[in-house]
């Protein structure tokens, strides 16, 4: 059985995520953790999550493991600090873009890299076969608690980038874990700021928490009103990050090839590292710095393992993730952030190189999956692949069919009841046309499972 997806734990609250689940999560995470170690733990803005927070707590609590609550911070902080400040590992409490019913968890090293598969069993293993570490009342873990972890973040990204720019930047967390976080280090930074969606709000009224382009138009025409140069929109715990200019939503393959470029150009190191899920524009882009692009599982820490094992100078996911070893091996959007306004004058600039990559069309779509039937489902996707004649077949991470002009990704979602179907061609039609054979072999394939 798995509890990890491709991005810590996650389910729907009420059903696959409980206190009673959570309370034996913790147990198992804190029997995998010496006696009397120390791990820190923080929250995004769901309304689930003291309830959640707590059971978890308790549970490590009673495995003889203490817990220094952080509060409400993003999941580049929570991250960045598990080592700095001297924690065994870090544990987030959040569903990252998922809607506001969804909750789960992420766990940190203090190397700044997520969990690793192997230690993700090892936690599995415990809390399916419940043996828990059982510690008698002299050796039970304590609570303490540190609220001033942004600041210590934000002393430390001053120190190690500078930025200097004329861009007015709209801040738009979605009322996600970046809320008074995000506009107030890049206020502090010296550049200007409009904070939108800026009040912490676990319902995520303002616009779902994950961002695209179909769900940041409000903040498009508010850039546009006040008359801003670029829309920084995170997700509902700052691991992702998109941009929107005055011409509006900024693209996905779009921006990591831009930044990806950008900390090619600059780096001694050649390999970027990605994704099953990223297009070829990537390719195009770093190119000429004599970069190659490797392709590894979908995940932030299946990226960051390819960014260690590759020695790469940046890992990205096509969501809006950015990996970079100056700062860590973990998602961070700040940083990100504060590397693309250090390097660029204008967000003209995004646009004019953009301009200078090939035209390539991409897309994607999900199709509603029970976790039970993912399975059984690819299986039968698996037989059918072959009716639609691609060069090559690539199963590192659900289905990739290779083709002389296109792509077509089949692949569950590791974060949701979701099957998901992604493409992309240099001809809108052709991508038209696979698209429509991918979604038809799934549809079919759920047809023909049972639970």
């Amino acid at each position: 059985m798995k509890l990890f997806g491709s991005s810590g734990v996650r389910g729907i609250v009420g059903e696959e995520i409980t206190p009673h689940m959570f309370l034996a999560l913790g147990k198992a995470i804190g029997t995998t953790l010496p006696l009397q170690s120390d791990v820190c733990m923080a929250t995004d803005t769901r309304l689930s999550r003291d309830m959640l927070r707590t059971s978890l707590a308790a549970g490590i609590l009673s495995a003889g493991v203490n817990v220094t609550h952080m509060g409400m911070v993003p999941t580049p902080i929570l991250a960045y600090s598990t080592g700095v400040l001297g924690f065994r590992a870090g544990i987030m409490v959040t569903a990252s873009h998922n809607p506001p019913q969804f909750n789960g968890v992420k766990l940190w090293n203090p190397s700044t890299m997520g969990y690793s598969p192997q230690q993700e069993k090892a936690v599995e293993d415990i809390f399916f076969a419940e043996t828990f570490r059982k510690v008698n009342w002299k050796q039970l873990g304590h609570v303490y608690s540190n609220s001033t972890t942004p600041e210590i973040y934000f002393k430390i990204l001053s120190e190690k980038i500078e930025v200097k720019t004329d861009l007015k930047i709209v801040v738009d967390p979605g009322n996600g874990a970046a809320s008074h976080i995000a506009s107030r280090l890049f206020s502090e930074m010296g550049i200007e700021v409009l904070p939108f969606n800026d009040e912490p709000d676990g319902r995520f009224p303002s616009r779902p928490s994950e961002p695209r382009e179909d769900t940041l138009e409000e903040t498009v025409s508010y850039l546009q009103d006040m008359d801003a140069d670029l829309a920084v929109c995170f997700d509902g715990d700052a691991d992702r990050v998109v941009f929107c200019d005055q011409e509006g939503f900024l693209g996905y393959n779009e921006m990591i090839s831009f930044i990806s470029h950008l900390v090619a150009e600059q780096s001694s190191g050649k390999v970027v590292a990605t994704t099953v899920e990223t297009g070829r524009l990537l390719d195009h882009a770093v190119a000429p710095h004599g970069a190659t692009v490797v392709r590894g599982k979908v995940g932030d820490v299946a990226v960051a393992h390819l960014v260690q094992e590759h020695s790469a100078c940046i890992g990205v996911e096509q969501v809006g993730v950015y990996i970079m070893p100056d700062i860590g091996m973990h998602p961070d959007t700040l940083y990100a952030t504060l590397f693309l306004l250090k390097n660029i004058e204008t967000p003209q600039q995004i646009r004019n190189y953009i301009n200078t990559l090939p035209t390539l069309f991409f897309t994607k779509k999900g199709i509603t999956c029970p976790n039970e039937l993912k399975e059984k489902v690819m299986e039968v996707v698996g037989q059918m692949v072959n009716e639609l004649q691609p060069k090559e077949i690539n199963l590192l991470d659900g289905i990739r069919l290779e083709f002389s002009d296109s792509w077509l990704l089949i692949r569950p979602s590791g974060t949701e009841p979701t099957i998901r179907i992604l493409g992309e061609s240099e001809s809108k039609s052709r991508l038209e046309h696979h698209m429509k054979e991918g979604i038809s072999m799934v549809e079919e394939a759920l047809k023909g499972v049972k639970p």
